[in-house]
């Protein structure tokens, strides 16, 4: 046993909402008696991922003894995971962008590999945001795609746009789509890239 990160649940603030159960993909944190709980220590890796989530503030991180990080363990516990997806289809060519789910709202738009590579792609990533994906290097109508996404942004008025993407280099065509189709439309949006590496790790984050 070490000294390392670990969060911390204020008993008193937790009000039991759950919030936090899906944002931890390591399994960590349960409903336990109407109050959130740290299940055991080596389940949770110390990055703070389920902070956002909860609405009373009562999750923070903490410097203490604890036992280390156990992947094994956590593969154990974690168990199935529930889908944060609110819609179908979700294939850029199928989406219809005056789908009430795209209207305001913050569009994920992901390379196809990305899930694959990604255990926590529903509860870190797609949770709250409507999705459309697509494959730069093997779908064909790029120009489709471009007038599509100029229509989130012009017609569904997207609040912000993700483009969750591979560190390979043919993912970099979906950046250059939302680029263009941000520049091509009338509203202006905000838009963030997200690059993943071969084993699902992120490798940068920014607005681009």
């Amino acid at each position: 046993m070490s000294k390392r990160s670990v969060v911390k649940i204020d008993e008193e603030k937790c009000t039991g909402c759950g919030e936090c159960v899906p944002a931890c993909a390591e399994g960590a944190i349960r409903i336990i008696d109407g109050k959130a709980r740290l299940v055991a220590d080596n389940l949770c890796d110390g990055l703070g991922a389920c902070l956002g989530d909860c609405p009373a503030d009562a999750i923070t991180i903490e410097e203490r003894e604890a036992d280390a990080f156990d992947e094994v363990a956590v593969a154990a516990a974690a168990g199935p995971q529930p889908s944060a997806l609110r819609q179908w289809p979700v294939q850029l060519h199928l989406v219809s962008p005056r789908a009430p789910y795209f209207q305001g709202a913050d569009l994920l738009l992901a390379a196809d590999c990305t899930a694959f590579a990604m255990g926590d792609f529903h509860s870190k990533h797609l949770k709250g945001r409507a999705l459309a994906v697509a494959c730069p290097k093997l779908d064909g109508g790029q120009e489709v795609y471009l007038r599509k996404l100029v229509a989130l942004i012009d017609e569904a008025k997207v609040n912000t746009i993700t483009v969750l993407i591979m560190e390979v280099p043919c993912c970099g065509g979906l950046q250059q789509l939302a680029q263009t189709a941000a520049a091509k439309a009338s509203r202006k949006v905000p838009v963030k890239r997200v690059v993943v590496g071969l084993r699902g790790e992120i490798l940068s984050e920014d607005w681009i």
